[in-house]
């Protein structure tokens, strides 16, 4: 037996998982998995370093593929061993949670990063800066964690039997499931079980974390995302269960919504956004409901901000909101409800506490298309889609961009350009290059400064794109008319 393997079996037993007299059985089960021929040696005793020899040391051994499906399945298999079962994890977090809330968040979201659920080491390649902008400061990032999809498995994926276990990658099924070519693996995954107006739902961590402590909230019957009083119900409820925790809800229609429409969930966690920073800049009065104090928010998108002691209330306001939004139409600012039969409208909410007040933000979503903006009226614009052109979800909702990886490099090649150097850089950022070099001043000392800032405002300029009514004197009256007639 390696020095590799000893280590990894003592990280094992030292997790607690296991008992020291289950070091012979816990030992056979590593090689099984790896192989016992002689080991890659690691880098150091950190866990991720005995993970890739262990899984170098399976590939020379021939028990798997060299490829990042493969390696994926044997890494969470070998966390697997260190990780306590379902009924323990929960047991664990919920006998905590009897003391305090944040203790049992602490417990949960420690062991998903020590066992390598939480990919804390892909995390860390992200690109993040802040940007001043009229909105306050906005987040800006750059993703660069979630791997790459592999040409082996897209070309082996055309031999591969049609599945429908588990039906999407927010089923609670997944918990414990090997994976396979184009599905992760997640033999190391853990899920909460907690009880959301009478149904059974699950709370778990994002694997590729866009913000602190990066929750999920999922509901165990397999039913799509849907906005209505019963969303607004859940929101509180799971704000009241983890007060240290925000949560929210993308939007239910194709375009304005999430990736994954098919599967009721919320997102949330520990992180205070910059949208939920925003003042309120005109007090708003919603007739009755005098327990609620309602405003509009200086914010790109157009959100109102409901706040209350009372949830039923605050639920009831959010409700009619939301249904008098789905109904509403001013065709002087290009919003309608309906085309024919077809819905447009649906809400963006944000719940969160503020000491003994819940709050709810509610942002509203328009989904139209037009021959002038095929992709969506209320959608990043053409002159903006080289930096952003992906739907604009919950996490943007709230003023933290999620661009794409292709940015690190391409804005390389920018600043080559911008000091007037040798460059690739893509036709499709000269025009938006250009303004800046007309603009701006531009030197060697300040050229990162001035991408990241002009990053910073086409996101603002984003954001103001998906505003159904606009930040100008047009867009606030008519906003002020859907105010009215509540």
């Amino acid at each position: 037996m390696t020095d590799t393997v000893k280590a990894f079996v003592n990280v094992i037993i030292n997790s607690g998982t296991y008992e020291p007299l289950d070091r012979i059985y816990v030992t056979n089960k590593v090689l099984g998995f790896v192989g016992d021929q002689p080991a890659v040696e690691p880098v150091s005793l950190d866990i991720l370093d005995l993970l890739s020899a262990l899984i170098s040391t399976a590939i020379e051994n021939g028990k798997i593929e060299d490829t990042p499906s493969d390696r994926d399945i044997l890494e969470a298999q070998l966390t697997d061993l260190m990780t306590p079962t379902p009924a323990t994890v929960n047991a664990s977090f919920w006998n905590r949670y009897a003391d305090d809330p944040k203790a049992a968040t602490d417990y949960f979201y420690k062991l998903s990063r020590e066992n390598n659920y939480i990919k804390t080491r892909a995390i860390a390649k992200n690109v993040s800066f802040k940007t001043p902008t009229d909105y306050g400061d906005l987040e800006i990032t750059i993703n660069l964690s979630k791997p790459e999809k592999d040409p082996k498995a897209i070309a082996a994926a055309r031999n591969q039997t049609s599945h429908t276990y588990p039906l999407s990658q927010l089923a609670i099924e997944n918990e414990g499931y090997r994976g396979r070519l184009g599905f992760p693996a997640r033999s190391n995954h853990r899920i909460i079980r907690l009880t959301l107006g009478g149904e059974t739902w699950g709370f778990q961590y994002s694997p590729y974390a866009y913000f602190n402590e990066h929750a999920i909230f999922l509901a165990a019957a397999h039913k799509p995302m849907v906005i209505n009083q019963h969303t607004f119900t859940n929101l509180l409820s799971i704000v009241r269960l983890l007060p240290h925790y925000f949560v929210g809800s993308n939007a239910d229609l194709p375009i304005v919504g999430g990736s994954m429409l098919a599967q009721d969930h919320y997102q949330g966690g520990r992180h205070e956004f910059p949208m939920m920073k925003a003042p309120v800049e005109r007090v708003v009065t919603l007739p009755g409901f005098a327990d609620v104090s309602a405003g509009i928010v200086k914010w790109p998108m157009s959100t109102i901000r409901l706040k209350a002691a009372n949830q039923e209330s605050l639920i009831n306001a959010a409700n009619q909101i939301t249904e008098s939004w789905q109904h509403y139409s001013d065709e002087s600012v290009d919003v309608r409800a309906y085309t024919g039969e077809v819905r447009h409208h649906t809400v963006t909410p944000i719940a969160y506490r503020q000491s003994d007040q819940y709050v709810l933000d509610i942002v509203l979503r328009d989904n139209q298309t037009s021959a002038e903006f095929p992709d969506g009226i209320f959608h990043p614009h053409p002159d903006v889609q080289h930096i952003k052109k992906e739907n604009i979800g919950l996490i943007e909702v709230m003023g933290r961009a999620i661009l794409p990886a292709r940015l690190k490099t391409e804005m390389q090649e920018v600043k080559k350009y911008l000091l007037g150097q040798t460059n690739e850089m893509a036709d499709y950022h000269r025009e938006w290059a250009d303004a800046l070099k007309a603009t701006t001043p531009i030197t060697a000392d300040n050229v990162d400064d001035v991408i990241n800032q002009a990053l910073g405002d086409v996101f603002a300029r984003v954001l103001t794109d998906a505003g159904v009514f606009k930040r100008d004197a047009q867009g606030q009256h008519a906003f002020d008319r859907f105010i009215d007639q509540l």
